[in-house]
């Protein structure tokens, strides 16, 4: 039986796009870059905002990187649920999964993944939230699955990881856990076939785990 439910949070959760858009594209304008979309964000975001600001800099000199790192940071932190919002569904499915412990882990920093949280009012449903700020590894590195189950006291068979991105995905399998992907999220649903599950609603959720207890 589950025990414990991993959750990702930009593009699994919460409709993060925007905001972290605007919030890119503030950072980079001192150098000139080009406009991201929202679209073009959405691609690009996943294993942290640090390396994808220096990817993205003409530039890469240690001044450089701290000047795009602090205006993100910084204008992120005032906007950073401006335009952000929980997916459908989420909400009402978070009240019916009060049987599990649940855990967030992001590849965004902690005090900002509990900020976009709080402002969508899904704080409150879990246990843990952990950014790439507080893991010992981020995903895709399995290190925080291993932590949380350890943390929790339960087995791999009783954890299941949900999230949009190959990253959740590659670090579930490498856990040994149970993978469920989002089709609605930031990533392409061909990028998720190797999911154990793979679902368009978060809702879905619900009719999901019955079947996962059952295949353990």
């Amino acid at each position: 039986m589950l025990k414990l439910l991993i959750f990702d949070l930009d593009g699994t959760l919460a409709d993060t796009a925007q905001d972290i858009a605007d919030a890119l594209n503030f950072a980079l304008k001192p150098f000139g870059n080009k406009v991201y979309s929202v679209e073009e964000t959405k691609a690009m975001v996943g294993s942290g905002i640090s390396k994808l600001l220096v990817s993205l800099l003409p530039v890469k000199d240690e001044s450089s990187r701290q000047l795009v790192t602090d205006r993100f940071i910084g204008y992120y932190s005032e906007h950073v649920v401006d335009n952000t919002v929980a997916y459908p569904h989420v909400k009402e499915t978070m009240q019916q999964l009060g049987n599990y412990r649940k855990a967030v882990v992001s590849n965004k920093r902690e005090a900002l993944s509990k900020e976009v949280l709080r402002g969508v009012g899904l704080l409150q449903y879990f246990d843990v939230v952990w950014g790439s700020d507080s893991v010992r590894e981020m995903k895709p590195s399995p290190v925080p699955i291993f932590d949380l189950m350890n943390m929790f006291s339960v087995l791999p068979e009783e954890t299941a990881i949900i999230g949009d991105s190959n990253y959740d995905i590659e670090a579930g399998k490498a856990a040994g856990i149970k993978t469920i992907a989002v089709t609605y999220g930031f990533r392409k649903r061909e990028i998720l076939k190797d999911a154990d599950f793979v679902i368009d609603s978060f809702d879905r959720l619900l009719d999901i785990f019955p079947q996962t207890n059952e295949s353990m």
